[in-house]
């Protein structure tokens, strides 16, 4: 996640033009509901209740690990943008999507970054069509971003920043969902798989996406993001938090078709306002629909951020093999529900 040190989060403050949500001081101070947003009525919540994932394919603890274990190995130098390690990575995750019947969204999976000076760079997006003729036209992306910080001093015995939580651990995530997804091919909706380099030089790769896909003129329903997952919360009766919480009915919506205390709400994501600080921030700029991120990094639980300790070794695959399989009901809902059901308050 792009600049979490207090004192950065505590000074940088974006604000959102036009007729858009605004998050640069408080999330939708209007919402009488407070911070658990509004209430979903009673016949949604029915709906909910009765939605089951028409197929069961649990991830597996020991694939997720064998993910990580590469993308974090010493020989992607901490894959930073546009070095020879991140070059790995992209090949890794393109011939994931090659092997999971995930087609190039563009004319090849590496969309090369137009907004990036300091050499080549490039997004590598997937797409899967939906099934259903009429929902087909609608897309959800769900993404995270597979750069990190690459080599840094201070430590004479190791200067690799592997970066497994910071975000292995979402870009694993996501590379799941698309295994998930390309071999049921369940989704009504078409789903774009995007995994975004420049996220640590400013989310560069997502705001190129996001204005390339504007430009397009796509009919943008949600994106989801996924930004360090890689170890459990402190104790919270939730798994995932979800920043702009307050912002749209996507936490409920997801508790809903999850069947459970799957997302909540975290104060220092309000406080730090972190609905600013990753990929779906451009999303939201740009299409003005909810966009948000699922994250477990809760300022207590994971001392590595940015530091070359942010290793494989320190992650929990039982606990992200949980979120995967707990979260696949959830993106099938969202998916696949007839109408446009996450929507900003």
């Amino acid at each position: 996640m792009k600049y979490i040190s207090i004192v950065l989060l505590s000074t940088l403050a974006l604000g959102c033009g036009g007729a858009k949500v605004d998050q640069s001081t408080v999330l939708n101070p209007t919402n009488p509901k407070g911070v658990k947003g509004s209430v979903l009525p009673a016949s949604k919540n029915a709906q909910l209740e009765s939605v089951k994932s028409k197929v069961s394919a649990k991830a597996l603890s020991v694939d997720i690990e064998a993910t990580m274990i590469f993308l974090t190995s010493d020989e992607l130098q901490g894959r930073d943008t546009g070095s020879e390690g991140i070059e790995k990575a992209a090949d890794y995750i393109q011939n994931i999507f090659k092997n999971n019947n995930v087609l190039p969204y563009f004319a090849s999976y590496r969309d090369t970054l137009e907004n990036y000076s300091d050499g080549i760079a490039y997004n590598v997006v997937g797409f899967l069509p939906g099934t259903d003729e009429k929902l087909k036209n609608e897309f959800v992306l769900i993404g995270a971003h597979y750069d990190h910080i690459g080599l840094i001093s201070g430590d004479s015995n190791d200067k690799i920043a592997n970066g497994a939580n910071d975000n292995a651990s979402g870009t694993t995530t996501v590379l799941e969902f698309a295994k998930y997804f390309g071999k049921y091919k369940n989704n009504k909706r078409s789903i774009i798989f995007a995994l975004f380099t420049a996220e640590e030089k400013g989310l560069v790769g997502s705001k190129h996406l996001a204005k390339k896909l504007k430009a397009e003129n796509i009919d943008l329903y949600t994106m989801l993001n996924f930004e360090m997952v890689g170890v459990p919360m402190v104790g919270k009766d939730h798994s995932l938090y979800l920043t702009g919480y307050e912002l749209s009915s996507l936490a409920e919506l997801s508790n809903g078709y999850a069947n459970k205390n799957l997302v909540g709400f975290l104060p220092k994501a309000k406080e730090f306002n972190l609905f600013r600080r990753s990929d779906n921030a451009p999303f939201h700029d740009e299409f003005n629909v909810p966009s948000q991120t699922y994250s477990s990094f809760d300022f207590t639980n994971f001392g590595e951020y940015h530091k070359v300790g942010d290793e494989a070794s320190l992650m929990d695959y039982e606990f992200m093999a949980t979120i995967v399989n707990e979260s696949v009901p959830m993106l099938e809902g969202i998916i696949n529900a007839q109408v446009k059901e996450v929507k900003y308050n």
